[in-house]
C-alpha cells in the first residue's frame, strides 16, 4: 500500500509542478533588448514620419518659390475688347504682384494702360486708366500700398502690334508692369 501512496504522491506534486510551471509561463518577462528594440522601432519610425513631412514642407515650399518667381516674370496683362476689368486667370498672378509689393515697402512700381487704336484718343486714354486702376485697386486691396503704385495711360499712342487685325488688336489691349 506504501508504493501506491508513493505514487499517488509523485503523481501529485508531478501535476503541482506542471501546474507551477505553467503559471509562472504566464507572466513571461521580456527581455530589456526586446523592449528597448521596440522603443527604438518607434522612434525611428517616428523620425522617419517626421523627415517625410519636411520634406513634404521642403517640396512645397520649393514649388511656391517657383510659382512666385513665374508670376512675377508675368508683367502684361491682356483685357478683352471695351473692357476694363482683367481677367479672372490674371488674379494668382497679380496677387504675387501685390505680396512683393508688400513684402518690400521700398519698391515702386508703374503700370502702363494701353488700347487697340479702335476709338477716340480720349476715349482709349481714359479706357487705358480704367485698366490701370483695376488692377492698382486690385494690388491695393491684396497688401501693396498706394505710394508704391503708379499709374499712366497711353492709350492707343503706343501700340505692341501695330497691325489692323484683331490679333494685334488683342496685343494692344494691354497694362504693363514696368519695375
Amino acid at each position: 500500500m506504501k508504493i501506491v501512496h508513493l505514487i499517488k504522491l509523485v503523481l501529485v506534486l508531478f501535476a503541482f509542478s506542471g501546474f507551477v510551471a505553467c503559471s509562472s509561463s504566464s507572466e513571461e518577462v521580456i527581455p530589456e533588448e526586446v523592449v528597448e528594440t521596440n522603443e527604438s522601432d518607434v522612434d525611428a519610425t517616428a523620425r522617419r514620419a517626421q523627415e517625410l513631412e519636411d520634406e513634404a514642407r521642403r517640396r512645397a515650399a520649393a514649388a511656391e518659390e517657383r510659382m512666385m518667381r513665374s508670376a512675377l516674370a508675368t508683367k502684361v496683362f491682356y483685357f478683352d475688347f471695351d473692357v476694363a476689368e482683367f481677367r479672372s486667370a490674371d488674379r494668382d498672378v497679380l496677387t504675387y504682384h501685390a505680396r512683393d509689393l508688400a513684402a518690400n515697402p521700398s519698391k515702386q512700381i508703374r503700370l502702363e494702360g494701353h488700347a487697340d487704336e479702335r476709338g477716340t484718343r480720349e476715349y482709349n486714354l481714359a479706357l487705358g486708366e480704367r485698366r490701370t486702376n483695376a488692377i492698382m485697386n486690385y494690388m491695393i486691396v491684396n497688401g501693396a500700398a498706394r505710394n508704391q503704385v503708379e499709374t499712366v495711360s497711353y492709350g492707343e499712342e503706343r501700340p505692341a502690334d501695330r497691325g489692323a487685325t484683331e490679333a494685334a488688336y488683342q496685343r494692344n489691349r494691354r497694362v504693363e508692369i514696368i519695375d
